[in-house]
């Protein structure tokens, strides 16, 4: 055959396809940068003996760096809530009726799922893929219940980047299956931390699939057990007890993001506030009748990114880190997570002093308000929740003009990132033009918007239709939840997203006015973020117009937050009237079958000839003194092999001899701050593993080793692949003292 030669204009026409192809796959995965805003509202608390990382407004963790309003939520249980064996019935706790306080429940337990060959959700940053674990994650459930047991509410911190809608609906599934109708879609809240540094994979929109490389049915499943099995304990460990409130400022740990978007605002609503960041911690503190710890939940507004974009090791960040401190302290003599009962710039170093300052900032907070706690909360409890559609809501702008939400939409500056994530490819803030390369691209691959969706977004230019995009499925949610629980004095909004700091304070104010309005006055209204489903971020009007990155990822339009604060009055005057009953249950979201399975495919494990799992390439030194970092590498195996085997519940022990009883005690395991896991995956299925120990001031003198527990996926010709179990040992070590 002739040799088939190419023309000047075929060789063009084929690069310009090799780019298309390039472009599209660049542009999918800028989907999804959740990295801050200005000012996150997530919760900051949880702690059991738990610590819940960002409550109001939708408070979040700033992280030294963003300042976007959602409040994450920081939870701490204490010792004799979180370690209890598998429930495997469902008793009703005892309930007696003669006293004054709540019955309380908390119950913690391990939700942390893949740590290798995964996306790390949050900053969607191509590569930036699991390879180890610094900490481990948790879910933290709250259950609050009436004396006579006639309402009770859930309120669960999780450490992941953010509660999906399909996580959601298969834990209230799953709930209903056991319990029945005690824990429903309107008493219980799921609410995400907002680390950047969980595991991704667990979404069922396109634009999040996408984003995550997949949906790994493996971290999905692990997270729906961890969650559920902390309401279990929860539920089993109910008891008589007192919830206090109290407040105050937390300083030096937030910066606002988008400065320039908040001063769109109103001078005179500006002038009302001393920050442009939410500084205020919400602690609620759980007692027994006797006065003993049993939790506490702090809402306060970061950004989880002291942890930057990159960090391979999955880790709880901030927020986690505060939680981590005050569970120690409660449960001393315990391991992490084995007790009875949040590119970001920072203060500090590097990103892991960064992630401490800022995390012991909060904790230190945290402590000293649950301490000078006093202010009882008393009353009834009450939950209310509605399904929306939210590309069609009309919103009452006064008594004659009303506006509409708008099909979802992704803005240009969507693409350009923030400080604490920048994007790859030459997008800018602030863009309210569009461009027509990237338009013309977009059409060629996605099709056009329409006029409708492009006029509803103004002054937006569209990037991405994304709600108008159904192939393979939705490309981002229509439905979204709306719920409010109270306790009494205190309501908990749950956020499904982020809000930026003056969004956070208008929807708070509203809320509290709208109970006001109905004769419960003074209510405290904290706004936890990033809860029951996630839809970006959420600003005011006026922050839109700026169409920075947070009011690109403004999905719903211009009127999104007018929207909110519309549907949250309603919520609350229906508590208020105790009309619940008569709100509409709304339409119900869709749960989507055959989603796009993970790009990293499952390969044999191998060990190199002549060694074996778990055997030791490098060992420790043979001496070491505190501050020092003790390191041994393994033949390892991929960790992902773990998250579907429970053979071990750690990737690795640090362990002292102790001569008087001859044998060897754990000093600390993968949850521990002071430790660090990593995996390097080599060809062929060959990798190794490394643990180092940082050596803290407060070890002990005395002789050590470490020990490396894992997973080896074994496939023989014709056969089922199977997961089989091994360690390692290091040969014994010194520490000694200066």
């Amino acid at each position: 055959m002739a040799k088939r030669t190419f023309s000047n204009l075929e060789t063009f026409l084929i690069f310009l396809l090799v780019m298309m192809t390039g472009i599209t796959v660049a542009l999918l995965s800028l989907l999804f940068i959740t990295s801050g805003t200005i000012e996150n509202h997530k919760d900051s608390g949880g702690h059991l003996f738990s610590t819940t990382p960002n409550p109001p407004a939708t408070q979040g963790s700033t992280v030294t760096q963003s300042s976007t309003a959602t409040q994450r939520s920081t939870a701490t249980q204490s010792s004799t809530a979180t370690q209890t064996s598998p429930v495997t019935s469902t008793p009703e706790p005892p309930l007696f009726q003669n006293f004054s306080g709540y019955y309380i429940g908390v119950g913690r337990a391990d939700c942390t799922g893949q740590v290798a060959d995964i996306n790390l959700m949050g900053y969607s940053k191509s590569g930036q893929n699991a390879q180890g674990i610094l900490t481990r994650l948790y879910s933290r459930a709250f259950i609050m219940a009436e004396p006579d047991g006639s309402n009770r509410t859930v309120f669960v911190s999780i450490d992941i980047g953010m509660v999906s809608q399909r996580l959601r609906l298969e834990v209230l599934n799953r709930l209903q299956s056991k319990y029945g109708s005690l824990y429903r879609r309107d008493n219980v809240i799921l609410s995400g931390t907002h680390t950047h540094s969980g595991p991704a994979g667990y979404f069922q929109y396109t634009v999040f699939v996408i984003a995550s490389e997949g949906f790994s049915n493996r971290t999905f499943q692990h997270m729906v057990t961890g969650i559920l099995k902390s309401i279990d304990i929860a539920h089993t460990n109910m008891k008589p007890g007192k919830i206090f409130i109290n407040k105050g400022n937390v300083d030096g740990v937030q910066i606002n993001r988008s400065p320039y978007s908040y001063l769109q605002n109103p001078q005179s609503e500006r002038a009302r506030y001393s920050s442009n960041t939410d500084k205020e911690m919400v602690v609620l503190k759980m007692v027994d009748l006797n006065g003993d710890d049993l939790g506490l939940i702090s809402w306060f507004a970061i950004h989880p990114v002291s942890m930057n974009n990159s960090n391979h090791l999955v880790n709880s960040d901030n927020v986690g880190y505060a939680s981590y401190l005050l569970e120690q302290e409660k449960n001393k003599g315990y391991l992490p997570g084995q007790s009875n009962m949040c590119i970001a710039k920072g203060p500090g170093q590097d990103m892991f002093d960064s992630t401490q300052i800022i995390g012991r900032a909060m904790y230190q907070r945290a402590k000293e308000l649950y301490a000078s706690a006093s202010q009882e909360v008393t009353g009834p409890l009450a939950s209310a929740h509605q399904w929306v559609d939210m590309t069609n809501v009309t919103v009452w702008l006064n008594s004659t003009h009303t506006a509409k939400t708008c099909k979802p939409a992704l803005g240009y500056s969507f693409a350009a990132g923030t400080i604490d994530g920048v994007g790859g490819l030459n997008f800018t803030q602030g863009k309210t033009e569009g461009d027509p390369f990237w338009d013309t691209i977009r059409d060629q691959i996605l099709g056009k918007p329409s006029e409708e969706i492009k006029e509803c977004h103004k002054p937006k230019p569209i990037l991405l239709h994304t709600g108008e995009l159904s192939k393979p499925h939705p490309w981002h949610p229509d439905i979204v939840d709306v719920q409010i629980i109270t306790l009494g004095s205190l309501a908990i909004t749950a956020i499904p997203g982020e809000f930026t700091t003056m969004s956070g304070r208008r929807l708070r104010e509203a809320v509290q006015a709208e109970f006001a309005s109905h004769g419960m006055q003074n209510m405290t209204v904290v706004i936890s973020g990033l809860c029951n489903v996630y839809t970006h971020y959420i600003t005011t009007y006026e922050e839109y117009q700026a169409q920075r990155y947070e009011a690109a990822s403004t999905i719903y339009g211009p009127h999104t937050l007018s929207a909110y604060i519309q549907l949250f009055r309603n919520l609350a005057k229906a508590i208020a009237t105790d009309t619940v009953a008569n709100l509409s249950r709304g339409p119900e979201p869709p749960f989507f079958q055959q989603l796009m399975v993970p790009l990293i495919p499952n390969i044999v494990d191998r060990a190199p000839i002549g060694r074996t799992f778990g055997d030791v390439l490098q060992p420790a030194k043979p001496e070491y003194r505190v501050g020092e970092v003790a390191e041994v590498i393994f033949v390892g195996a991929n960790p992902k092999n773990s998250a579907q085997n429970e053979t071990h519940q750690t990737f690795l022990t640090v362990e002292k001899y102790e001569a008087t009883s001859t044998s060897w005690q754990i000093v600390c395991n993968d949850a521990s701050w002071e430790t660090r896991f990593y995996w390097h995956k080599g060809l062929l299925g060959l990798s190794n593993a490394t643990v180092e120990w940082h050596i803290p001031d407060t070890a002990q003198p005395g002789i050590y080793r470490i020990r490396y527990f894992g997973h080896n996926r074994k496939q023989d010709i014709l056969k089922p692949a199977v997961i089989l179990s091994f360690e390692g040992t290091s040969p014994a070590f010194e520490v000694v003292t200066t």
